[in-house]
């Protein structure tokens, strides 16, 4: 027997996971001449943001991952882990 949901009511999967808490995500900000700087999160592909400070592009790369994060649990779905890892390479030019 299937349990009657409210109008307006998302009923979520038991599959999906929610968490709901802190979550600390790498972002890259490169310097974008003369328009500021861009800002791109590796591991949610569909975040990017820009600001023209320095400090305003990282801010607004909060509040991008932050609206992302809500839609995600909004929809019932999975909320992503950063495993970015990030290393130096060096590399010789002859």
């Amino acid at each position: 027997m299937k349990r009657a949901t409210k109008p307006g009511k998302v009923r979520r999967t038991p599959k999906a996971i929610v968490r709901i808490g802190q979550y600390t995500y790498t972002v890259v900000i490169t310097p974008n001449d003369p328009d500021g700087f861009l800002v791109t999160c590796p591991a949610l592909p569909c975040v990017v943001t820009q600001g023209d400070t320095f400090d305003e592009a990282r801010a607004m790369a909060a509040d991008a991952i932050t609206c992302y994060l809500e839609s995600l649990i909004e929809d019932g779905l999975q909320i992503p882990i950063d495993e970015t890892i990030i290393a130096p390479v060096r590399v010789r030019v002859a």
